[in-house]
């Protein structure tokens, strides 16, 4: 497996940009508190491990058998980190504020609710699911053991976002206030945006980064 320092430093990039899981875990904080936060991250962890399983039972038999779609699939991550980083200089620092609404209002179990939200969000986000088809396959070498070359990567993954949606909740249970400043949340997103950015061009400039 090619750079797997690259692929850790990338994801971590892409799990600390404000999107979907981040404002889903702050919202239920936000409301109901740590526990509910807790919860909601382990939603978002059990659909991480769904999104594992589907790639492993099809992705890698694509990956392995064309080196023009895993070179397709390289430009196409690159892409797609670059509009990540355009997309998160160009967030507004209300954005971060946004509640999403919830997944039911007759859910007396607020635990299980915010679990569920967890699950459904994430398996329904774009951004999970260009993750595991446009920028894994970049580090994987296809003529060794693809598939534990898949879930290594995805490990990686389920580790940092575990690591970051905690800091996410503790943060946000504690001093959420000073968190929700709009200079520090300005700040954060045009730190990650330049990043990505960065190092999309370079997987799109650097040579076999699959080979």
């Amino acid at each position: 497996m090619q750079e797997i320092w690259m692929f850790t430093l990338i994801a971590l990039f892409i799990v600390m940009v404000p999107g979907v899981d981040s404002l889903l875990v702050l919202k239920n904080t936000m409301i109901h508190g740590k526990k509910a936060g807790l919860f909601t991250m382990i939603g978002i962890i059990l659909a991480l491990f769904v999104w594992t399983a589907l790639t492993v039972l099809g992705l890698a038999t694509i990956i392995s058998k064309s080196l023009l779609l895993f070179q397709i699939i390289k430009y196409g991550g690159a892409l797609y980190l670059v509009w990540l980083g355009i997309q998160a200089w160009r967030t507004k620092a209300q954005n971060m504020e946004l509640a999403l609404q919830p997944a039911s209002a007759t859910h007396k179990n607020v635990a299980y609710s915010c679990m569920t939200q967890g699950i459904t969000t994430d398996l329904l986000n774009p951004k999970t699911l260009l993750l595991y088809v446009t920028l894994m396959p970049q580090f994987i070498d296809p003529t060794n053991a693809v598939n534990q070359q898949l879930i290594v990567l995805a490990l990686i993954l389920v580790v940092l976002s575990i690591a970051w949606l905690t800091i996410v909740v503790l943060v946000i249970h504690v001093i959420r206030k000073w968190f929700m400043k709009p200079a520090i949340q300005v700040l954060f997103n045009k730190c990650t945006g330049i990043a990505l950015i960065a190092i999309g061009v370079k997987i799109a400039t650097e040579k076999n980064i699959a080979s």
